[in-house]
């Protein structure tokens, strides 16, 4: 932490300022509301002058909101390199324990690692039809691991209570191009088919039987996909935006045109625990964090050769699969507050960046 005097001087600063805003608006207010609410009209208030005010208020709410989010986020501070993950790592998710599941594109794996970034297993992705490639990787409420078997066409459920003893890959659904996967905040599955251009959610029964399925249509090549706190999701397409749907799977916005923000190839995306939207941009090489209040920030600006799948942590840690560098890169983009609940350790000496 830098706390050199020009830094205290600003941060001093900057408390005074703040203090000045609060107490102007305070003292504005008391002077005002009794004449708002008691005279007649507005006196030599003009309508543009309300209106610039609005403005100039609104313009401020988002700044001090931008102000707030980049004192507590973190950018580009990389802690960690998890390797021995395969070829082209795609898909990427972290349990609630810290354990961390990674999805390779080029080779038939999905690797689990520690919390510390030691490999704990890994399961071939080997059915009675042949081998496949994980695109994706996620985890059911039971446990379960999830993969998308993109050429194959469905989606893969290992079960390792199988009765072949070494568990066996069961496949699920009919679907054209299976690419992300993802449990919504109900405990459903949600599948990105990239072809048809839908997400197809539906709930998996103990039995692994496929029930309640509905097909969300209108997407162009979706990529990857999460579930949002509110019980939607939000899916990315390849060369286009971000959608983000509600809990009845109405479509509310794009990140693109809610905040303005242009993405060159959007690919992975996740949500944080305080309802962030962070994206992936394979063509830009970074990864954009989408506040629920101000603007976008980049988390990552740099150290990224080809980023695909994103997960985060309620440790405000960030795990991002980098394709072309064969490993998984970890940043610490929450501030202070939360490396201080952090127990957990750093990924070990050997997977640690360089």
């Amino acid at each position: 932490m830098d706390n050199s005097l020009e830094v205290i001087q600003r941060k001093e600063s900057l408390l005074r300022t703040l203090r000045g805003l609060k107490t102007k608006a305070e003292g504005t207010l008391q002077r005002c509301a009794p004449l708002l609410s008691f005279h007649r009209g507005l006196g030599m208030v003009t309508p543009g002058e309300v209106q610039r005010l609005c403005q100039s208020s609104a313009r401020l709410g988002q700044e001090l909101d931008d102000l707030v989010n980049r004192l507590r986020l973190r950018q580009n501070q990389a802690v960690g390199r998890l390797g021995g993950v395969g070829a082209a790592p795609g898909g990427v998710h972290v349990a609630a324990d810290g354990t961390v599941y990674v999805s390779s594109n080029e080779e038939p794996r999905v690797t689990v690692l520690s919390r510390a970034g030691n490999t704990q297993r890994v399961v071939e992705c080997a059915t009675p039809e042949g081998l496949f490639l994980p695109e994706d990787v996620s985890l059911t409420r039971a446990g379960m691991v999830v993969a998308t078997d993109f050429p194959g066409g469905k989606l893969r459920v290992f079960n390792p209570h199988s009765r072949f003893g070494a568990g066996e890959w069961i496949g699920l659904g009919d679907f054209t191009s299976p690419r992300g996967v993802a449990l919504d905040s109900f405990g459903r599955l949600l599948v990105a088919d990239y072809q048809p251009g839908r997400v197809h959610v539906f709930g998996l029964t103990s039995s692994f039987g496929v029930q309640s399925v509905r097909a969300v249509p209108g997407l162009s090549g979706p990529r990857y996909v999460c579930g949002t706190p509110d019980g939607g999701f939000a899916v990315s397409e390849e060369c286009g935006d971000v959608k983000v749907y509600d809990a009845n799977h109405k479509l509310l916005h794009t990140l693109g045109k809610k905040y303005g923000h242009s993405f060159g190839s959007p690919a992975g995306v996740c949500v944080d625990a305080e309802g962030s939207l962070l994206v992936s941009d394979e063509q830009r090489r970074c990864v954009v964090l989408f506040p629920a209040s101000g603007s976008p920030v980049p988390v990552v600006s740099e150290g990224l050769r080809r980023p695909a799948g994103l997960a985060c942590c309620n440790r405000g840690r960030l795990y991002v699969a980098d394709a072309a560098d064969h490993c998984v890169k970890v940043f610490q983009y929450r501030g202070e507050k939360h490396r201080r609940k952090d127990t957990s350790p750093d990924p070990s000496p050997s997977n640690r960046e360089a």
